[in-house]
């Protein structure tokens, strides 16, 4: 009240100043021209009646009057509540990236908001979310807070299969464009003769520059109507097609429908609950924790437990937001990473991710169900998959900025079709797997450098998670006599590595790596390679004789065999670029 009675005198003095400075000059103007014109008769001044106000004159006193009520307004008001700033809801940002960039620098650290990844997809597109309102003119009551995002309470750019950019340059109302190109060298100590690398779903050509993948494309988002476009050209566009069997059931070649489509889906969001996504065609999957595009991972090669498992599927989903902190994701899907159906029965799955704070990510994805044998029903599939990571410190001050690990454990089995989850028995010998992963990552110089170290291990009985050698251009659907995935073979592997990334921009990094990795049987590329020396010859199910045999057996007599080795150490050199 005090300072409204302070403020009301200020106001007093300044009209009166501005009438001063206002009317006198007036008055002096006025009598400059009296003087140089003198009336022909004068008048005689009525000491008893005031002189009439002039049109200026009337016209600043009806705004002192139109003050003084304006102040007395605001006077009332004072004893009505003040909405306390923290009550406000900050106005969410509209970057698909769902990017703390777009807010003001001192909001940042009240309100950050998380990167978007590929496994979390945002919802900012589709709902209108209401920002702070001013309380109307003569009502009170506080500013409506609007609705948070899901997981945009922190910052979760430090996750690995995160994409780190916070914001997309060239995002629109309608769609948010998606540019990605990963190109590699990988020096491989073997030194295959046919520069060919196996056992690998990321690394595939040695002592080569390559395109391992090249995508185009984006996110649609218009009227809650969603749809994603990312296309891959390169190396990808051959190496994840042959990993998948069941093109080779029935027609239409799938394989090469979906070989240049990484992603391809539609869908319509809900406002419900904090949203709910529903999603049909290909999507990825985020089994074994990675991405399935290197530049959102912590490492180039990741270990057994992240590459043997699956990157995509083809299906239903339904993404439920419960809360900001909770994601809830059935699936509904035709087999384990594949295209179509291996058999007669579809999988299902659920992924639950859990983010209580900005330091802790707990993720996992269950499957169970599917007949994932090419021509082999009644075998069923069950998986268990799940990832932890921790940010354990975080000072962006220093030259150390951050540090977090990741731990990943997975377990699965098949039984029926010959084979037993148990072990073995008279249903058939043990077909099962179990593996885990570990890394950490340090942060240096604002983010601009890090150093990851870790590594995996797995035991597969039976092979069917193990990615089969291309021995003579052999692919899932073809199998080969080489290397046996039969109900009963033994598996075991392991990995190290250790990572350094430069980042001087959020849209690109420069990664040098370091392999070894190794395993209990011949299975990894060796200087003889593992191509014929005619080029790949017959078919990759059969056997390549020797030069002058029509026939072979297996013996190295009339045999022509593949170089294959227990380990494995590589340099992975490699560009990731995404905007």
């Amino acid at each position: 009240m005090r300072t409204f009675n302070q403020t009301r005198k200020i106001l007093r003095l300044l009209l009166v100043a501005m009438l001063c400075t206002t009317v006198i000059p007036f008055r002096s103007v006025a009598d400059d021209k009296e003087a140089s014109n003198p009336p022909a008769k004068p008048v005689s001044a009525k000491p008893d009646s005031p002189a009439p106000l002039t049109a200026r004159e009337r016209w600043m006193l009806d705004r002192m009057e139109q003050l003084e009520k304006r102040v007395a307004e605001l006077e009332s008001k004072s004893n009505s509540p003040v909405t306390p700033a923290t009550e406000i809801s900050l106005p969410q940002p509209t970057s698909p990236n769902l990017s703390t960039s777009s807010l003001p620098t001192d909001a940042t650290s009240a309100a950050p908001a998380a990167v978007a990844s590929t496994n979390v997809i945002p919802t900012d597109k589709t709902v209108a979310l209401g920002t702070a309102q001013a309380t109307e003119k003569g009502k009170s009551g506080g500013a409506k807070a609007a609705k948070a995002e899901p997981f945009a309470f922190a910052d979760f750019t430090w996750l690995t299969g995160n994409a780190r950019t916070k914001e997309s340059p060239m995002d629109t109302k309608f769609f948010t464009p998606e540019i990605r190109a990963d190109v590699d060298y990988i020096y491989d100590f073997n030194h295959p003769k046919d520069n060919s690398i196996g056992g690998s779903s990321e690394v595939f050509r040695a002592n080569e520059v390559q395109v391992t993948q090249l995508g185009v494309g984006g996110d649609f988002h218009y009227d809650n109507v969603r749809a994603r476009l990312m296309t891959q050209f390169g190396l990808y566009s051959q190496t994840t097609p042959r990993n998948d069997a069941s093109p080779s059931r029935g027609q239409w070649n799938l394989d090469n429908a979906y070989r240049y489509l990484s992603e391809a889906y539609g869908g319509y969001h809900f406002n419900v609950l904090r949203g709910i996504n529903v999603d049909a065609g290909i999507f990825m999957s985020y089994v074994g924790l990675f991405s399935y595009y290197q530049f959102d991972n912590w490492t180039y090669q990741p270990s057994y437990v992240s590459s043997n498992t699956p990157w995509f599927f083809n299906g239903v989903r339904v993404q439920i937001f419960p809360t900001e902190h909770l994601k809830i994701e059935p699936w509904f899907v035709n087999g384990w990473q594949s295209y179509g159906r291996f058999n007669n029965r579809p999988g299902v799955g659920l992924q639950i991710l859990w983010r209580p704070n900005g330091w802790l990510s707990v993720l996992g994805n269950q499957y169970a169900l599917g007949e994932d044998a090419l021509n082999t029903p009644g075998r069923i599939r069950y998986h268990t998959d799940d990832s932890i990571q921790i940010k354990y410190y975080d000072h962006p001050e220093n030259f150390l900025s951050k540090a977090a690990f990741s731990l990943t454990g997975d377990m699965g089995c098949e039984h029926g079709g010959g084979v037993s989850c148990a072990g073995n028995s008279a249903k058939g010998p043990k077909q099962s797997f179990l593996g885990y992963m570990v890394y950490n990552r340090l942060w240096f110089d604002h983010d601009k450098y890090a150093l990851t170290l870790g590594g995996g291990k797995i035991n597969n009985p039976g092979r069917y998670l193990v990615l089969l050698p291309p021995i003579n251009g052999a692919t899932a659907a073809s199998g080969t006599p080489y290397f046996t995935e039969n109900p009963g073979d033994p598996y075991k592997a392991w990995d190290v590595s250790g990572t350094f990334d430069w980042m001087p921009s959020q849209y690109i990094t420069f990664r040098w790596e370091y392999n070894h990795r190794a395993a209990n049987v011949p299975y990894f590329t060796g200087s003889g390679g593992v191509t014929p020396p005619g080029g790949n010859t017959g078919k990759p199910s059969s056997l390549v004789c020797l030069s002058g045999f029509t026939t072979c057996d297996g013996s190295p007599a009339n045999t022509w065999l593949p170089d294959l080795r227990k380990t494995e150490n590589r340099l992975n050199m490699a560009i990731l670029v995404k905007f």
